[in-house]
C-alpha cells in the first residue's frame, strides 16, 4: 500500500486504542502534541525525544480534552509503536529491549533507554506541509474529540485555538517573572510535571547566561538551537527542591560535571576557587587551575546573580571533599 496522505488519514482515524473503559484519548493527544510542536518549529527533524516541551504540550491538551482519566504520556509514547508508523531509536546499550519486547512505558524509563522516536519518512514529509498538517489535525479532532468531553461538546475551532498556545513557553515566562520557585515534596510526585519543571529551569538559566558557560565562557549553538551548556543547580534540587533562577549556573558539560563533584567552587565575590587535588593535562585548552581568581561570567540582570547562601553551601561541601 502506498503511504500517502489517504493512508495516514485512515491510520489516524483508526488508531489502536484501549476501549476497556471508554475510548482512551492518549494516542490522539500525543499526535496532536507532536503536530503542534512541528507547527511551532520546536520539532525540526524526524526525531521526537520525550522532552519537557512535548510533555508540557501533552499535559495542556489533556487538561482540556480528557475530564476523567489522569494523563500519562508514557503509555502512548510506547504503545504508538503498534500502529506501525512510530518507531524507536534506542540509546546505546538498550537496543535489545525492542527485540525482547520489554514494555517501556514510564517517562523515566523511556528517557533512560530511548534516544528518540521517529515517524515514517512519508508521514514526516507530509507533516512538513501546512495543508497536510491541517488535514491530519482535523482527522484527529473529528475522529476522537468531536463528541462530548466532560459533558460539553468541543468545537474544532476551540481545539485549534488551544493548539496555538505554547504551554512550555508560558511556564518559562511565568517562572522567569517570579524568579523561580522552591517546591514542596508533595508537588513533585507527578513524574511528568517534574520533567517539565526541570526542563524549564534549565532553559531559563542557560538563557539568562546568554548560552555561555559561566566558568570558561564557551558558547556553541547549532542550527536547531541546541547548545553545549547546561542549566545546573548550585544547591542540588534533590536535597533542596530549589528552582529559583539564582540557584542556577550555566556551565558547559565538562565544568558542570566538575562543579557537581566539587572540583571547583565560587567565592561570594564570584571569583573561582579550584581544588589543589587535581592532576590535569590540558594541551589544547586552558587548564582549570589557570581560572583561579577569575570572575565567573554573570547574567546581565543582577537579580539572577548566583545567590550567596547557595554559593556558601557549595563552598562548605568543596572544603569537606578537599579535606
Amino acid at each position: 500500500m502506498t503511504k500517502n496522505l489517504d493512508y495516514y488519514v485512515n491510520k489516524f482515524a483508526n488508531l489502536r486504542v484501549s476501549r476497556s473503559s471508554g475510548v482512551a484519548p492518549n494516542k490522539p493527544i500525543l499526535l496532536l502534541s507532536i503536530i503542534e510542536l512541528i507547527s511551532q518549529g520546536e520539532i525540526r527533524r524526524n526525531q521526537v525525544p520525550l522532552s519537557a516541551e512535548l510533555i508540557a504540550t501533552f499535559l495542556k491538551l489533556w487538561s482540556h480534552l480528557e475530564a476523567v482519566r489522569k494523563p500519562d504520556i508514557g503509555l502512548p509514547f510506547y504503545h504508538l509503536t503498534s500502529d506501525r508508523f512510530w518507531h524507536f531509536e534506542m540509546k546505546l546499550g538498550f537496543e535489545s529491549l525492542i527485540a525482547a519486547k520489554v514494555k517501556i512505558r514510564t517517562p523515566s524509563t523511556i528517557r533512560q533507554t530511548v534516544e528518540y522516536a521517529y515517524l515514517d519518512v512519508e508521514l514526516w514529509s507530509l507533516l512538513q506541509n501546512s495543508e497536510s498538517r491541517s488535514i491530519l489535525t482535523h482527522v484527529l479532532i473529528d475522529s476522537w474529540f468531536s463528541d462530548a468531553c466532560g459533558g460539553l461538546r468541543l468545537r474544532t475551532q476551540d481545539i485549534e485555538q488551544l493548539l496555538q498556545v505554547n504551554a512550555f513557553a508560558e511556564l518559562q515566562d511565568q517562572l522567569q517573572r517570579s524568579g523561580g520557585k522552591v517546591y514542596q515534596p508533595e508537588e513533585l510526585e507527578d513524574e511528568q510535571a517534574v520533567i517539565v519543571r526541570d526542563g524549564a529551569f534549565r532553559k531559563i538559566v542557560v538563557s539568562t547566561y546568554n548560552q555561555r558557560c559561566a566558568f570558561c565562557g564557551l558558547q556553541i549553538l547549532d542550527s536547531l538551537g541546541q547548545n553545549i551548556v547546561d542549566g545546573s543547580h548550585i544547591k542540588p534540587f534533590s536535597q533542596f527542591y530549589d528552582d529559583r533562577i539564582n540557584n542556577g549556573l550555566s556551565l558547559c558539560k565538562n565544568h558542570h560535571w566538575a562543579f557537581d563533584r566539587f572540583w571547583f567552587t565560587i567565592n561570594d565575590d564570584y571569583t573561582i576557587i579550584v581544588s589543589d587535588n587535581l592532576r590535569e593535562d590540558s594541551p589544547n585548552a586552558k587548564p582549570m587551575r589557570e581560572f583561579r581568581g577569575d570572575r565567573i561570567i554573570l547574567p546581565s540582570q543582577q537579580q539572577y546573580y548566583p545567590r550567596l547562601d547557595s554559593l556558601q553551601w557549595h563552598r562548605q561541601e568543596f572544603l569537606r571533599w578537599a579535606a
